[in-house]
Parts: C-alpha cells; structure tokens; sequence
C-alpha cells in the first residue's frame, strides 16, 4: 500500500465558510485541547486571518444555540471546552456508578497480558503489532492489571499481570482456568516467548 503524504490529501471545501468551520470543529473536538491558529491556518491551507473569523464564527454559532460546548480563545489558539452551565450535569454523570467498559482493543491487550504474564510492554507491542499504552493504562486503571514488578533486561521495563478482579470478571478461579486458545496463537506465543527466554522477574 502507497503511504499517504499530507500533501497528497486535498480539501475541496475550503471555499465554503460553513465547512471550514465545520473542519475546525472536527479538529477541536477530536484534539480535545488547545490548537494554533497557525497550526489551524496551515491545516486547512488559509490564511491566519480567515481562520480567526472562522473561528469566531464558529463560537458566535455556539452561543446564538446555547450549545453544552464553547469555542475560546487562548491568546494565539483556540480550544473547544464545555459550557459552565452544564458542570453541574457532568459532575453528576461522573459520580453514576459504571461498570467499565472494554474494547475490543483492550480485550485483545488483555488476552496477550493473560497469557503471556508476566509481559512486558514491549512484548505485548510485538504482538499486537500496535502501541498499546492507552489499552494497558486502562487495564491499570479498571483493575484488571497490576505491575509485577521490573524485567531484568536493559532499560528494567515493567511486568504486567492480571489480578484478582480479572477472575472474578471473567468468572474464574484462576490462570489455569483459562479456556485454551487456538494453535496459531500458541505458536505465536510460543515463538515470543522462547525469544524472551531467560526474562525474571524482581518484585
């Protein structure tokens, strides 16, 4: 597959006011966090001073409909926050009681941790074939995986392994009552662990 440049991505709609402000609310939102306006400028291939009247088109657009988010600006960027009106709303959400919820990505994360323990970081990447610090913060984070302790290999990365809360999530006694798993992935398993050989652990 061709790798994609940013040069080779068009945008046909800079033309248009109402989808230039609609792509810097797409980026706001998924960005979650300040941008530049030159940054903005560069992205959308406009010039700094269109952008700004954009954005504050954008943001006169978000008062006028009294919608639960606001468009403010940060000396030379802007960022998308939600309204103070509704802190209220929120704060009440975030003290419901919720299960977590697992992705399929942290599900695949979860099963490596599982059966691999203890794992590194890097060893659960190798087999994913993708970063997995967000999956594996989350795991942290729900209680599904702890540390257990450091690898005596360069640079001491942290062992992973699942806890207590794993099992009775998944109705468990313990690791050896894990349902076996197909023989491709043991003999990926295999082949990442005998490359690992020799790997203990200090708690």
């Amino acid at each position: 597959m061709a790798e994609t440049n940013e040069q080779d991505i068009v945008l046909d709609y800079t033309e248009d006011p109402k989808k230039v402000e609609a792509a810097i609310e797409a980026i706001l939102f998924a960005t979650g966090e300040a941008v530049a306006i030159a940054d903005l400028a560069k992205v959308l291939s406009l010039p700094q001073n269109e952008v700004r009247e954009r954005v504050a088109s954008l943001a006169a657009s978000c008062e006028e409909a009294e919608r639960g988010v606001q468009i403010i600006f940060l000396d030379d960027a802007v960022q998308m926050c939600t309204r103070k009106d509704y802190y209220g709303a929120l704060i009440r959400y975030e003290l419901q009681p919720r299960k977590p919820r697992l992705t399929d990505v942290m599900l695949e994360t979860l099963s490596v941790i599982a059966y691999r323990q203890p794992v590194t970081k890097a060893e659960i990447e190798r087999i994913r074939g993708v970063n997995s610090d967000h999956a594996v913060n989350r795991l942290l984070e729900y209680g599904l995986v702890k540390e257990l302790g450091r690898a005596k290999l360069p640079g001491r990365p942290l062992l992973f392994g699942t806890t207590e809360e794993f099992l009775r999530r998944f109705g468990l006694s313990s690791r050896e009552d894990l349902p076996e798993i197909s023989t491709v992935m043991v003999e990926d398993f295999k082949s990442e662990a005998e490359s690992e050989a020799g790997v203990s652990v200090e708690v």
